[in-house]
């Protein structure tokens, strides 16, 4: 684990970073509605024959054979089907290849913590497609912590690659780990920065840490023998400092996905406009520093977001991947389910959290990745 930053003047920061190396159906899972059915008490085929000379009666004293289709406890039947004609939840696993088992993901992956005034809940599941195809989860979550004490820096990133791309789910978990390791080496520059309200410092130093990182991910492209368009991935990113005093929290990313407060009971959307593609005259956000003079990165597939909101005491903040983003934005019973679990007193715990963050909506079966943290 790196030291904890010291205090100290201007003299003692270390190199900036970046320069090193209406209404529709919602529905829960409910495990209770499948039925099972089982074999025939006689041990019988559907038309009264002993199955192969096997059974009650048959030659093997045990009685064992191979359970016939539809039968037996390994088919439940056909499932409850809900929302988009899926099953609410997981089929079959995704295909493995021997040669790269540590490119599986997990059909689900929850995590949280608790640091000063903010309470972290992320929650990743593949969508209902992706579950009733076998397809492998191509949203990734990362939750990392950089430092101790009251000098840490929280990063919570998540990427999505691109649908119907082979590599898709290794190219948004290369996303995350990449700039992960980029915050990592950095993280006591940008925890000084956002103590001491360095808005200019933070998007300059934050836009040359994506633009290196997407140039890794093409570098990686080449070498999978991949198009370097197709190796890439939506990402988006929180930075929280666990110091109980600072209540600036830090967005910026790439691509579709969400960014949304609940305040009041209320859904807000904090989406930054994309300023290095703006017209040079064109107004910014309040307090936004102003647009570069040049475009986009070519490494980069499209404009850089930038935002920083100043927490309250009852805040939500919510980070989302696109699958999340969409009903919260076209469904509005979906998102008032959403405000009035998460509106409650006390933060949601992992389970609540999950629950609540896979409720299911007709017509958007995408996977889904959302980040809470809620402010005390």
């Amino acid at each position: 684990m790196p030291p904890a930053a010291p205090a100290g003047g201007a003299g003692d920061r270390p190199p900036a970073y970046g320069r090193d190396p209406g209404e529709r159906e919602l529905t829960g899972p409910d495990p209770d509605e499948r039925e099972l059915t089982g074999p025939d008490p006689g041990g019988r085929e559907p038309n009264g024959s002993e199955p192969n000379g096997y059974g009650p009666n048959g030659p093997d004293p045990n009685g064992y054979e191979p359970d016939p289709p539809g039968s037996g406890p390994h088919d439940p039947g056909p499932p409850p089907y809900g929302p988009n004609g899926y099953a609410p939840e997981p089929g079959p696993l995704p295909a493995a290849d021997p040669a790269a088992l540590d490119e599986l993901v997990p059909d689900t992956a929850l995590d949280g913590a608790r640091y000063g005034s903010l309470t972290l809940r992320a929650a990743s599941r593949r969508g209902d497609l992706a579950r009733h195809r076998g397809d492998v989860r191509r949203d990734a979550l990362l939750t990392v912590r950089f430092g101790a004490g009251r000098h840490a820096l929280l990063l919570v990133a998540v990427a999505t690659g691109l649908p119907g791309v082979e590599g898709a789910p290794r190219a948004a978990h290369d996303a995350c780990a990449l700039i992960g390791g980029a915050v990592g080496r950095s993280y006591t520059r940008l925890a000084e920065d956002i103590r001491t309200d360095q808005r200019d410092a933070l998007k300059s130093g934050l836009q040359r840490l994506i633009d290196r990182g997407y140039g890794k991910l093409r570098a990686r492209a080449a070498e999978r023998g991949v198009p370097p368009e197709q190796y890439t991935a939506a990402l988006r990113c929180l930075l929280l400092p666990a110091d109980p005093e600072c209540r600036t929290r830090v967005f910026f990313g790439v691509g579709a996905g969400g960014l949304f407060r609940l305040r009041d009971g209320a859904w807000q959307d904090l989406e930054p406009a994309a300023l290095d593609h703006l017209p040079r005259h064109a107004p910014a956000d309040a307090g936004d520093p102003p647009p570069p003079a040049a475009g986009g990165s070519a490494a980069r597939p499209e404009p850089f977001l930038f935002r920083t909101a100043f927490a309250r005491p009852g805040d939500t903040l919510l980070l989302c991947s696109a699958g999340f983003a969409e009903p919260l934005h076209q469904e509005p019973a979906f998102a008032a389910r959403l405000a009035a679990a998460w509106s409650a007193p006390e933060p949601p715990g992992l389970a609540d959290f999950l629950t609540a963050a896979q409720l299911r909506v007709e017509g958007h079966p995408k996977d889904r990745t959302a980040v809470g943290v809620w402010e005390s």
